[in-house]
C-alpha cells in the first residue's frame, strides 16, 4: 500500500448499526420471524458525515459523551467495521488497543497471547517469541507469562495488550481508554512510549474521558456529538468548549428537575 498521503483520511464517512424493530420476545420467536421475513429493521446512525485527516507524528484526541460514536470511529479506522457510506483510507500498519483485552484469548497463556495477538497485528511470530519476556516485563506480567489470561486483572490485560501493540512502531496507533485502567507508573511509561512513537512518525488516535490528559498529550482534539463532528481544533480550545457545554447541560437539568417536581 502506498504511504503517500496522510495515514488516516476520512471523507463524508457514515456508519449505521442495523437494528431489528419488531424483534420477537425470545430467540425462538425472532428465528421464526426471520424465517418468515417479517422482521423489520431500522438504521441507527452512530456516525454521520465525518471528515478529517491525521498526519504522521500527530496525536489526535477524540472526546464526547457516552454514545457519541468515539469507539465506533476507532473500529472503522481499524477496519473492524466497514463504513456504511463515504470513504476511509488507512495507509500503513494499524495497532488497535480498542477494548479491554481485545485480541487476547482468555484460554491462552500470556506467552501464547503475545505471539498470537502480535501475529494478528502483522509482526513476525519468531520475533514475538524472542521478545516475549521483554514484552511481559514492560507490562508488569513477567511472573504470569505461563498463566491463562482469564486470571489476569483488568489492568494486567490492558498493560499486556498495550505492550504487544507498541513493541514495534506502527504507522497508526488507536487507543481507547486503556490508559485509564493502569496505575500512575503504567500511565507514565505508556505516555513515554507514545511520545517516542510520535517522534518516529506514528499517527496516534486517543479516545479518553480524561480531559486534562487529552490537553497535555494531544496536538489536536475532535469533539464528537451525536455521531457528528461538533468541533475540530487545538486541544485546549476544544476541551474548554466541551467542558462549557457539559456545564450548561448540567445547569439546565438542575433547573428543569425542581420545576417538574413542583408540577
Amino acid at each position: 500500500m502506498s504511504r503517500h498521503g496522510p495515514p488516516v483520511e476520512l471523507a463524508d464517512m457514515s456508519f449505521a448499526y442495523r437494528l431489528a424493530r419488531n424483534r420477537g420476545a425470545t430467540m425462538k420467536e425472532h428465528a421464526i420471524l426471520s424465517l418468515k421475513r417479517n422482521v423489520a429493521y431500522e438504521d441507527h446512525w452512530a456516525l454521520r458525515d465525518v471528515s478529517f485527516a491525521i498526519d504522521r507524528g500527530q496525536l489526535v484526541g477524540v472526546i464526547g459523551a457516552n454514545g457519541a460514536g468515539k469507539s465506533t470511529l476507532l473500529k472503522v479506522i481499524a477496519r473492524v467495521l466497514p463504513p456504511t457510506s463515504g470513504r476511509v483510507v488507512v495507509r500503513g500498519l494499524v495497532a488497535p488497543v480498542i477494548e479491554l483485552g481485545s485480541g487476547l484469548n482468555p484460554e491462552l497463556t500470556g506467552y501464547e497471547n503475545i505471539v498470537l495477538y502480535g501475529a494478528l497485528l502483522g509482526h513476525d511470530p519468531r520475533d514475538l517469541r524472542r521478545l516475549a519476556p521483554a514484552i511481559a516485563e514492560w507490562a508488569g506480567v513477567a511472573d504470569y507469562l505461563d498463566v491463562p489470561v482469564r486470571g489476569y486483572s483488568s489492568g494486567m490485560l490492558a498493560r499486556l495488550a498495550f505492550s504487544v501493540a507498541t513493541q514495534a512502531v506502527p504507522e497508526i496507533m488507536l487507543v481507547d481508554e486503556v490508559l485509564a485502567v493502569g496505575d500512575e507508573a503504567f500511565r507514565a511509561r505508556s505516555v513515554a512510549r507514545l511520545s517516542s512513537m510520535i517522534a518516529r512518525g506514528s499517527a496516534v488516535v486517543l479516545v479518553s474521558h480524561a480531559l486534562d490528559e487529552i490537553v497535555d498529550l494531544a496536538d489536536r482534539v475532535i469533539w464528537l456529538d451525536g455521531g457528528q463532528i461538533r468541533m475540530d481544533g487545538g486541544a485546549r480550545e476544544v476541551v474548554s468548549a466541551y467542558r462549557d457545554a457539559v456545564s450548561q447541560s448540567a445547569a439546565a437539568a438542575r433547573v428543569v428537575r425542581p420545576a417538574a417536581a413542583s408540577s
